[in-house]
């Protein structure tokens, strides 16, 4: 499309936008921001739909908001009947949409819980899905390995089955006794509800009385000169203590909560919560997010998008007021839009009956002080992501700088890097990535099937990759590389440099790292004949083309795993009498994929022009010989 075009339906659109910003209404409700395709890339909520709306199209904008408004083509509202609907409804839009710049508000939700399964004989296990299916679930956990060892204590202390399916014999968890075996043995009814009863009261913060009462059992088995029983109930223990080490912070009312802060800095927001279990605070959960709304609103919706995902609720929730965090952020009109922020009272009554738990925005003493505390940590987290952001870029810069040094090339700003990969010469392909100012740049990656070459024929697979690529560079003239870096030594580096010079008449400098018996990058070469360059192994240096050399190979042996999945795939169906390359197209094509195709009835393949008889040797076939087709009937 012409230059006048492109700006005729920038204009149409920018029209169409202010009608619309026209007819807003002065009620509360949700927005969809949609683009071009018509895909909603946002949503957000308001108090005013009139007021908020209209900010993303007046004013200055931060640098990330305004990537947003560019992409604005269109939006939608809703109106809600109170700010608590349009709380629940931005949850629900948000997960039904997955709006891309809603994406980091919903990421971090899935958190592992512990749970007590609903069965004749029940099972502890760590599950991220909480389901109607009448177990006990406990949570959520800060992060999976805090489940797991909690979960690995209460395989100790008490001995539910472990197995998913009874064995026809007992197992090694009897014999450490940590297994009741029902597969074996009667197991009466008040036997597991005792379990159950003492589980939840552990998972419920009831520790130490579990603690207590292990004491007192050690204790007698040591009276009863049973030293055996007493050194493991004395490492039950020691085990509960070691899980339970991090409770550092207290409350004398033992009320079980979560405390929330946030901080938010260039445009990023860090939240933070602590979880305070029988007034003690266990651990602590940390979520980075780039937000694009007001920050306290988009701080309430994560805390909304959290408990819709994670059902097992405190007793109270505390949160800060708009205040307590208002540190640099603004609007995206560029003014804090006072009239549009919900009150404190407001939000929390508005939690408050949807979560049906009591919320809190403390103002004074101790409370106040455990939300300062969650802020001030959020805080430290931002300064911590952008001094080392700001680090790594540092020497990223350096190092770019330097690396031309060592090579004697001046400088160096794009560097292209190639790999090839194949297993004994089957589905050759390579790949190669670009590196801009240290920084790895994915649009500009390129995926390679090798043509030409039989066999594994590493210089001649670079020979033929060298030339493709550059012939491409010359042809439509693009970016020139300051350095090419190949995988390997010598050998490579001579067959890349054959191809650049005799063929293409490129003089562009190429370099080899050679990788040591461990395939990490352990030299680098370059020159004519090739030479070692004494680059010292704990430079930045030598880290960044490690990186790269780290990423080629990812983005190589990904490529190559994905050709020979669907080589595989071929293969298979391609050996089936009566399948050719078109009816195994349109299988694919039709099913999606090979394990669709094993799963479907005979009748599935009636629309594409096969038999029942050929519909049964495929699906033989593909399950094995053994396999019945009588279920695919």
């Amino acid at each position: 499309m012409s230059e006048e075009g492109i700006g005729g339906e920038r204009d149409k659109i920018a029209e169409s936008i202010r009608r619309k910003l026209a007819l807003l209404p002065d009620k509360p409700g949700c927005y969809l921001m949609k683009n071009r395709d018509g895909t909603i890339i946002y949503v957000g909520k308001a108090k005013v739909l009139k007021n908020r709306v209209r900010s993303y199209f007046s004013g200055s904008h931060d640098g990330k908001t305004q990537r947003l408004v560019a992409e604005i083509c269109d939006f939608e509202y809703i109106v809600t009947a109170s700010n608590m609907e349009a709380l629940i409804l931005e949850c629900n839009l948000i997960k039904q949409y997955y709006p891309r710049y809603n994406v980091l508000l919903k990421d971090d939700k899935s958190f592992p819980y512990i749970k007590i399964t609903h069965e004749a004989h029940p099972r502890l296990e760590v599950t991220r899905k909480v389901l109607k299916d009448k177990a006990k679930y406990f949570g959520p956990y800060p992060n999976a390995f805090a489940a797991a060892q909690t979960k690995k204590l209460l395989d100790r202390l008490y001995p539910l089955r472990k197995c998913k399916t009874l064995p026809d014999r007992v197992c090694l968890y009897y014999h450490l006794g940590q297994c009741v075996a029902p597969c074996e043995f009667e197991i009466p009814a008040g036997e597991y509800e005792r379990m159950v009863q003492e589980i939840s009261r552990f998972l419920n913060g009831g520790h130490e009385a579990i603690k207590d009462e292990l004491s007192r059992k050690m204790i007698a088995a040591a009276e009863e000169l049973n030293f055996e029983r007493a050194k493991e109930l004395r490492d039950q223990i020691v085990s509960i203590d070691a899980v339970m080490e991090k409770q550092t912070i207290t409350m004398t009312d033992a009320v079980d909560r979560d405390v929330f802060g946030y901080a938010v800095d260039k445009g990023w927001m860090c939240v933070q919560i602590l979880y305070m279990r029988q007034g003690k605070m266990i651990e602590r959960h940390v979520s980075l997010f780039p937000y694009y709304g007001d920050e306290y609103e988009d701080f309430i919706t994560f805390v909304t998008q959290y408990y819709s995902d994670n059902p097992a609720l405190p007793k109270e929730i505390f949160l800060p007021s708009a205040e307590q965090s208002d540190t640099d952020a603004s609007a995206p009109g560029g003014e804090p839009p006072a009239k549009e922020r919900h009150s404190d009272d407001e939000v929390a009554e508005s939690l408050e009956a949807w979560l049906r738990v009591k919320v809190h925005q403390p103002q004074r003493g101790r409370k106040k002080q455990l939300v300062g505390m969650a802020c001030d940590n959020a805080k430290v987290t931002l300064e911590e992501k952008f001094r080392l952001i700001e680090r790594d870029e540092e020497r990223t810069v350096k190092a770019v700088e330097s690396l031309g040094e060592w090579l004697g090339t001046g400088t160096i700003r794009r560097i292209e890097a190639f790999d090839n990969s194949n297993i004994q010469g089957t589905n050759p392909v390579s790949a190669m990535v670009v590196f801009v100012d240290g920084k790895p740049d994915r649009k500009e990656y390129r995926k390679y099937k090798v043509r030409t070459v039989q066999g594994p024929d590493d210089y001649e697979t670079m020979r033929e990759v060298i030339r493709r690529r550059y012939e491409r560079v010359l042809k439509e003239q693009l970016p020139m590389p300051d350095l090419v870096v190949v995988d390997g030594g010598k050998g490579q580096i001579s067959a890349a440099v054959d191809v650049l010079e005799n063929e293409l008449g490129l003089y562009i400098p190429v370099c080899g790292l050679v990788k040591d018996a461990k395939h990490k990058t352990a030299q680098l070469m370059t020159g004519d004949p090739p030479e070692i360059v004494p680059l010292p192994r704990d430079s930045q240096e030598f880290y960044l083309l490690q990186r790269i050399q780290e990423e080629v190979h990812r983005f190589a042996i990904t490529f190559h795993r994905e050709t020979r999945a669907k080589s595989m795939v071929a293969s298979q169906l391609d050996s089936i009498p009566g399948i050719g390359e078109k009816r195994r197209k349109l299988l694919l094509k039709h099913f999606g994929s090979l394990k669709k195709i094993k799963e479907a009835a005979v009748d599935d393949f009636r629309p594409l022009g096969i038999g029942d008889k050929l519909a049964r040797d495929i699906l033989a076939a593909l399950h094995g010989p053994d396999a019945s087709t009588d279920a695919a009937d």
